[in-house]
Formats: C-alpha cells, sequence, structure tokens
C-alpha cells in the first residue's frame, strides 16, 4: 500500500530535519511531504535537504495547508504528524495497523493514555482546552474519545477523499473527528508517547483564540448533524423566557379581567412564536440531514471503498 506522510509546517527550521529523518527510517517506501505554509526562516530548505517532497501552500492556516495537501497527494493510507518533534515516528506502524487491517477509517494516536501529555506539556491552558473539548464532543455525540485534539493521525483513501476542511486553522483535528463522527466512520485510538516542544521551539496556537474557534466548531457542527437536538433547545429556550414574561399577564388578566402590561403581553406572544418557528425549523432541517447522510452513505456504497 502506498503510505504518504503530511506534515504541515510553519516555521519549524529547528526540528523539521530531525521530523523527516525519522519517519524516512521507520517507513522507508513511504513519500514524506511537508506543506510549507509561508515559513520565514529554513524550514523547506531544511526538510528538502531531508528528503522530503516540499510543497509550498500560500493561504496560512494548518488547516489550510491540510487541505491542499490532501488534494495534492495520491495514497492508499494517509499519515498527519506535526512537524515540531512532539510526536514520536516510533509508533506510526501501530497507528497506521488498525487502519490497513479495515478496522477503522482514522486512526488517532492518544497522547493522554499514557500519561505523556499531561507530563510533559508545559501549557496548562492548553491540556485544559483539550480535557474540555474532548468532553464537550463526548457528551454532545455522546462517544468515548480520549484525545479529540491530536495532531497525529493515519486516514485511509476513502476517509479522505469524503472528507471536507472548512476552515484554515488549528479547528483542522477537531473537524476531522467531528467529520468521522457525523458521518459514521469508524475511529481507533492507539496510545503514543508525547514529548513536548524543543526550548527553543514555539506553539503557534493560541490558547484562546484558537480554543474560541474549536468550541465554535463543535457547536456549528453539532447544529447541522443534530438540528432537531439543537433547535429544540432553542426553542425551549425561548418557551421557557415567554412562559416567564407572559404568565403574570395571565394571571393579573384572570384576577381583573383586564390586560394593563400591553408591551409584556406582545413580547411575550412574540416570543412564544418565534419558539414555534425554531422548532418547526428543527424539524424541517432534521429530514434534511437524514435524507442526506443516506445520499452520502449511498455514495460510499457506490463508489466502494478503496
Amino acid at each position: 500500500m502506498k503510505i504518504a506522510v503530511l506534515v504541515p509546517c510553519y516555521n519549524e527550521e529547528r526540528t523539521i530535519a530531525k521530523v523527516v529523518a525519522e519517519f524516512r527510517r521507520e517507513l522507508p517506501d513511504a513519500v514524506i511531504y511537508v506543506g510549507d505554509n509561508n515559513s520565514t526562516d529554513q524550514t523547506a530548505r531544511a526538510a528538502a535537504e531531508a528528503g522530503a517532497t516540499v510543497i509550498p501552500v500560500y493561504r496560512q492556516g494548518k488547516g489550510a495547508v491540510a487541505r491542499a495537501l490532501f488534494r495534492e497527494v495520491e495514497a492508499d493510507l494517509y499519515v498527519m504528524v506535526d512537524g515540531d518533534d512532539t510526536y514520536p515516528a516510533a509508533d506510526v506502524n501501530r497507528l497506521i495497523e488498525p487502519v490497513r487491517a479495515g478496522r477503522a477509517d482514522m486512526a488517532v494516536g492518544d497522547r493522554r493514555a499514557a500519561g505523556g501529555y499531561r507530563k510533559h506539556n508545559q501549557r496548562p491552558f492548553h491540556s485544559f482546552g483539550n480535557a474540555l473539548v474532548t468532553r464537550s464532543i463526548n457528551l454532545l455525540f455522546r462517544c468515548r474519545l480520549n484525545d479529540i485534539m491530536s495532531g497525529y493521525r493515519c486516514c485511509s483513501r476513502t476517509f479522505i477523499r469524503n472528507l471536507t476542511i472548512p476552515s484554515d486553522g488549528f479547528e483542522l483535528e477537531t473537524g476531522m473527528t467531528l467529520h468521522a463522527l457525523e458521518k459514521r466512520f469508524s475511529v481507533a485510538e492507539i496510545p503514543i508517547e508525547y514529548r513536548d516542544r524543543p526550548p527553543d521551539s514555539y506553539s503557534k496556537l493560541r490558547t484562546f483564540g484558537d480554543g474560541f474557534r474549536v468550541l465554535r466548531e463543535i457547536l456549528w457542527v453539532y447544529k447541522d448533524a443534530k438540528p432537531l437536538v439543537f433547535f429544540t433547545a432553542m426553542s425551549a429556550l425561548f418557551l421557557a423566557v415567554a412562559l416567564a414574561i407572559g404568565v403574570p399577564v395571565v394571571i393579573e388578566f384572570m384576577h381583573t379581567g383586564l390586560v394593563l402590561k400591553f408591551p409584556r403581553a406582545i413580547l411575550a406572544c412574540g416570543l412564544a412564536v418565534i419558539s414555534s418557528l425554531l422548532l418547526i425549523c428543527g424539524f424541517i432541517l432534521d429530514t434534511i440531514v437524514k435524507l442526506h447522510r443516506e445520499n452520502y452513505e449511498l455514495h460510499l456504497n457506490r463508489h466502494g471503498r478503496d
């Protein structure tokens, strides 16, 4: 099987040559592609000298790089890894094995299972954000994943060829996991070791800015995947506010026979109408999503699983 190792990079001159060399040692028959995302240092040169095929990607962002690499590269198995030397190449064959055997469409390197992420990660807010995102997705999608935001993954050709990446930033890994859950692809988590970045290397992830974008991505995907639940919750919220405002008006009318607070009555009626419309939207969109999911399954069946 043809294996491609994809390494999105931005200013990783310090580590990229070591990453390429280690993956060439572990996967001598694989082709290693480095997506250079407008680096201002010698990342591209170091990667090329180490034996990688360098593909320049000019649209900024990790998601943009992955999108370009997925479109450009043809392979049977796709291994995606960061260029910061935090993921050991020695674990790559264990990561590939369930996808190669057909037991999973995507295998994710689980940094948290062995405790390495908690031990070596020097950015506590990153650990907190990872845990928050993981718990949110497990709650919303009723699954039991352990490391949603791991950048070390192996994917099948079928999964990659039917994957859309709508965002350009660090929501990439979360989006891939959400796509797998929504489209009912199988996901396997493989415990891996983890090491923090070298002292003279720095992360491009913005803890709060990118964290907010990841949470927004989860909410938007959940809305698209389960619109009936989402819009029913919104409908219930508007109905609760409408009742809180309108019930005192009704009680007053029952005692006096008069409506003395017309603005409150009008507002309560308006909120109740909005609540009804949201519920109707939920039912309509839920039907559309079910039809889309059926068409997606038929598309996969028609074209087969590579």
